[in-house]
């Protein structure tokens, strides 16, 4: 009987540490995250000057971004140190992508819109988040089928900005998008509270990246909305 209720003990005490460690993981991406915006934010403030080259370059920008994303954070992950400052050049480069569309909102005396879209993109992603972690629902089978959608949407949007340059396909789109990325939210979360991910940093790339696209899509359905 004693040796039934240590092994019980035992039992109990290593689901506490891993409980603990797993709280630890989530608490320590979500500071990553946190800090990556206040990365993007620098970003965007400190060439926000720069708005016209900014645009003239955007390309370039959009493929140091990939070069970072697919390259970058990959080739540092296990050496700590250097994944932090690839997670943070990363990040950087987002906020400097997103100057031009700032500026725009800025200079046309709605910069408003840019706050209340990151207090909406906030909330959504506050209560998605809160959802995924409270939910008894399984939703990792989501992966697949959210990643084929993504290529749709990267299809469509390449296709109407260089073909149709329609308006109401672009509304669309955005729509699809922050919807598609609200998903990816609950995914995302779910699997980083589940043991997915190995590193906080990869957590808190992807989550940064809903948190991105979500944001945007919202900044452009309100400035579209208010007319902007």
């Amino acid at each position: 009987m004693a040796l039934n209720e240590r092994d019980y003990a035992n039992a109990q005490e290593g689901m506490l540490t891993q409980e603990l460690s797993s709280v630890a993981f989530i608490k320590k991406t979500y500071q990553l995250l946190a800090a990556s915006m206040v990365a993007a934010a620098a970003g965007a403030y400190v060439t926000m000057p720069f708005a016209q080259s900014i645009f003239e370059y955007r390309w370039g920008i959009f493929a140091f971004e990939l070069f970072m994303l697919f390259i970058g954070l990959r080739a540092t992950r296990n050496h700590p140190g250097l994944n932090l400052a690839a997670l943070f050049i990363f990040t950087f480069a987002t906020g400097v992508s997103l100057v031009p569309l700032l500026s725009y909102f800025i200079n046309s005396g709605s910069g408003a819109v840019i706050g209340n879209a990151f207090l909406a993109t906030s909330v959504l992603f506050g209560s998605l988040s809160l959802f995924a972690i409270k939910s008894k629902k399984d939703y990792s089978s989501w992966g697949k089928p959210l990643f084929i959608t993504l290529i749709v949407v990267i299809l469509a949007t390449l296709i109407n900005m260089f073909v149709f340059h329609s308006p109401m396909a672009h509304v669309i789109i955005t729509a699809g998008i922050l919807i598609l990325f609200g998903f990816f939210t609950i995914y995302d979360t779910q699997n980083i509270a589940n043991g997915a991910y190995t590193s906080p940093v990869d957590a808190a790339v992807s989550l940064y990246l809903d948190f991105l696209n979500m944001f945007t899509a919202l900044l452009q359905l309100l400035g579209i909305f208010g007319d902007d």
